[in-house]
Parts: structure tokens; C-alpha cells; sequence
């Protein structure tokens, strides 16, 4: 079998990282074309000398180099374009975090390459467009987070599926009082009890926003109107999600949380090997699965995303914009844990609504938001 060709951009990262990990116990099956890091040199560095790839990228405003025989420097969004362009790609990860992610996917779908997607603002800012594009082009997209890919591997036909279950966590604060919330420290919202992901994520997760992004991800993905997603807390995360078909069966991707799996998945459809496991899966050893509705009055994060995904167009991009600004005004001590709904929906309220933009107009409006958003917390 011939190796499938791929890079990784945002190889440096909590999901590029785990890449490297399954494609370390899958060389066989793998060869790395390029890995982009950002400003993580150091890493990079050490990543390139072991997987060896043709091209790496690194920020263009980085003042480090790296020289290693045999490896092109790619540098900055240009590189990440190039990358992208490179016809060798037989799939590309976009694991890179923020709106960086969305014009480099953009770019290997206009040359046809296959998408592994771990980039969330890619949908959330622009989902009509990169999945008309993606449609036209005749480009897979396969969700790397792990509630999109077990939805992705319930569904067999799309037409027969009536429903979309999500599952969340709950977070760090799924037991906890509203004013428990409002004093949260920032060392406490990135405590989760499931999953070790990057901060920014992590707080989202504490605020269930993360959850209503995926709302969104999955309306794109899957082509599901929003009154046909729900969300349902399940604080074992060993179902990752589910899919309701007409016929009232209910099929659910379970697993040990493990992002390892997800990944493997994603870079290997349709394909399945044997890589790394969690450990293998025991419903004996599990005991119960609980359940239960979310709180939408101590995570209304999740309400002000179905309204966003509702209103479509730039909404999603305001409402994404607004929040990553407030989290990371929260993880710098600015602001309490609540402030960040608060201000979200106060930029949402504001928020004049266009209904097709560009993508210039989106990264146009992007902006836009996050500079009256840091003039709100200021």
C-alpha cells in the first residue's frame, strides 16, 4: 500500500502533537510533506528532525531561523498557502487554532487536497462558503473533534438521519452554583475533569460555549437544521455523540476519551489500523452512563450560539470574534468567568447583521468586533 501523503498545520499544538504520536505508530502508512509550528520553534525543530518532512513553516515575524539539510523554510500565512497549494498532499490537518486556519483551507480545497478539520473558526466564521466550495471541488472534510467524527461514523445516509445528539461534559463547573462561576479562578476553569486541551478551549468547555461552536460546526458538516441538534451532558464522555434516525434508532460512537482515536480516524478514512488505544473499551468496567439537559441559565453561552448559527451569515462570526476576545481577557485576569457571556452578548446585540459576506468582509468583521470588544472590557 502506498504511504498517504500529508502535513500538519499547527504541528506544534495539543492536536498536532497527538498527530505526530499516531503517525509515529503508523510510518508505514505515512509520509509527512511539511509541519507548520507558528512561533514554537524549538519544538518544530525537534519535530523536524525526526519526521524529516520537505517543508516547514514558521511566523514570519519570528526572528529564530531554522537550517536543517534537506527541509525548505516556509514562512508565515504565505507558507501555510503554499503548503496548501503542494498537489502531493493527499490530505492536509488543519490543527492550527483561530481564524489563521480558514484561508489555508481554502486554498487545498481550490486544489482539490482532502481536509482533516481541527480548526473550529473555519466553520464557525465561513461554513456556507468552504462547504459550497468543498462540494464543488469534490473535497472531503473529516471532523477531527471528537463529536463531529463519531457522528461522522454513525451516519451512513445522511437523507435517513432525523437528529444530531452532542454530548457535553459539563466542565469543571457542571456541579457548581452560578456564583461559583461568577469567582471562578482562571487555574479552576482550566481544571477539566476529561480532557487536556489548549486554554482557550478549555475555558470554553468550562463555559459550554465550546459546545455551541460545535452546534454550529456540525449544522455545516452535516447539513442539519439547528432545531434538529441537540446537546445532552454526559459527564463520562465515553459517548462522544450520537445520531437519531428516522425510524427512532439511536446509534452512538462510544470510547475512552482519548483524542488520539479521532485523529487516527480523520488522517486514515476510510481506512482503519491498529495505532495507539486509550486501552480497549469495557462497558463492565464503565458501570453507568448519566445524562442529563443542560442548564442553559448557568451556561447561556450555548443559547447565544443556536441564535447566532440561527441568524447565520456574519452573527456566527461576531458571536466567535467577541468571545475569544472576552476568554482571553479572562485568562489575563480582566474579567470574571461570567463577563464572558455578558460581553459576547452584548456584541451580539450590537451586532448589524449581513447576510452573505465575502471572505474579505468576514475577516473585515472579524476585526472589527474584536477591537469593540477590547474597547467593552477596557
Amino acid at each position: 500500500m502506498e504511504k498517504k501523503k500529508i502535513s500538519i498545520l499547527g504541528s506544534t499544538g495539543s492536536i498536532g502533537t497527538q498527530a505526530l504520536e499516531v503517525i509515529e505508530k503508523l510510518q508505514d502508512k505515512f509520509e509527512i510533506i511539511a509541519l507548520a509550528g507558528g512561533n514554537n520553534i524549538e519544538l518544530l525543530k525537534q519535530q523536524a528532525l525526526k519526521f524529516k518532512p520537505k517543508y516547514i513553516c514558521i511566523g514570519k515575524n519570528t526572528t529564530e531561523r531554522i537550517e536543517i539539510d534537506g527541509i525548505t523554510t516556509l514562512y508565515g500565512s504565505e507558507g501555510l498557502n503554499e503548503i496548501c497549494s503542494n498537489k502531493e498532499n493527499d490530505i492536509i490537518l488543519v490543527a492550527v487554532s483561530g481564524k489563521i486556519g480558514l484561508k489555508p483551507t481554502l486554498k487545498a480545497i481550490e486544489n482539490k487536497i482532502n481536509i482533516a478539520l481541527a480548526n473550529k473558526e473555519t466553520l464557525v466564521m465561513a461554513g456556507d462558503i468552504v462547504m459550497a466550495k468543498a462540494k464543488e471541488a469534490g473535497v472531503k472534510i473529516i471532523p477531527v473533534d471528537s463529536e463531529h467524527c463519531a457522528i461522522h461514523q454513525c451516519i451512513k445516509d445522511i437523507n435517513q438521519v432525523d437528529k444530531l445528539i452532542i454530548t457535553a461534559s459539563g466542565g469543571p463547573f457542571l456541579h457548581k452554583t452560578i456564583e461559583d462561576m461568577q469567582k471562578a479562578t482562571v487555574k479552576e476553569a482550566l481544571a477539566h475533569p476529561r480532557w487536556n486541551m489548549g486554554r482557550k478551549i478549555t475555558v470554553d468547555s468550562a463555559t459550554l460555549m465550546n459546545k455551541g461552536l460545535e452546534i454550529i460546526e456540525a449544522h455545516h458538516l452535516f447539513n442539519m437544521p439547528y432545531e434538529k441538534i441537540d446537546v445532552v451532558v454526559h459527564p463520562q464522555s465515553i459517548v462522544h455523540s450520537a445520531i437519531e434516525y428516522k425510524d427512532g434508532s439511536v446509534i452512538a460512537q462510544l470510547g475512552l476519551p482519548s483524542m488520539h482515536i479521532p485523529i487516527q480516524y480523520a488522517i486514515s478514512y476510510p481506512e482503519r489500523f491498529e495505532g495507539i488505544k486509550s486501552k480497549s473499551f469495557s462497558f463492565s468496567e464503565i458501570a453507568r452512563l448519566d445524562f442529563e439537559k443542560p442548564d442553559f441559565e448557568k451556561f447561556p453561552s450555548v443559547k447565544l450560539a443556536y441564535q447566532a448559527g440561527k441568524m447565520g451569515g456574519s452573527a456566527t462570526v461576531c458571536l466567535n470574534a467577541a468571545n475569544e476576545e472576552a476568554v482571553f481577557a479572562f485568562l489575563n485576569g480582566d474579567i470574571n468567568l461570567f463577563d464572558i457571556y455578558k460581553i459576547t452578548n452584548k456584541m451580539m446585540s450590537q451586532h448589524k447583521l449581513i447576510k452573505n459576506p465575502s471572505i474579505d468582509e468576514i475577516f473585515e468583521i472579524d476585526n472589527e468586533i474584536r477591537i469593540k470588544t477590547r474597547e467593552i472590557i477596557k
